[in-house]
């Protein structure tokens, strides 16, 4: 049960590292002077009210600033692009992976279907024997 767990929490964070490897999104802040008014994501940045009387006065105090973060775009990866020692440690490292997580054999019980035998009288108590 913990093999199987184990196996689909490594393939769900597999599959979001790949997908967060290639998304690409970009950042875009819009300035008014040295403080910043609005910051967005996915969208455009909203622009504040100074801006609109700057175009008819045409001074610019406000500024807008965009970062990209670009996504990955090759995950082709071959085993025959890989060379010799790389090959040398990946070889033992999933052989070592595989055999890791080897079953614990079942364990045998002896005395699986013997039954107790009936007791008609309490034998510690005629005895007077007792466990301290």
């Amino acid at each position: 049960m913990i093999k199987v767990f184990l196996h689909k929490s490594f393939s769900v964070a597999l599959a979001l590292l790949v997908l967060f490897s290639t998304v690409s999104f970009t950042i875009e802040k819009h300035f008014c002077g040295d403080i910043l008014v609005d910051m967005s994501f996915f969208t455009e940045a909203d622009k504040c009210a100074m801006e609109s009387e700057e175009i008819a006065l045409k001074k610019s105090c406000c500024k807008d600033e965009i970062d990209v973060v670009e996504g990955q775009n090759e995950l082709i990866l071959s085993y025959y692009d890989l060379d010799f020692e790389q090959l040398q440690f990946i070889t033992p490292y999933v052989y070592s992976y595989v055999n890791l997580f080897e079953g614990a054999p079942k364990k045998i019980i002896p005395h699986k279907g013997y039954s107790p035998p009936n007791l008609v009288k309490d034998i510690c108590v005629l005895d007077q024997v007792f466990l301290i």
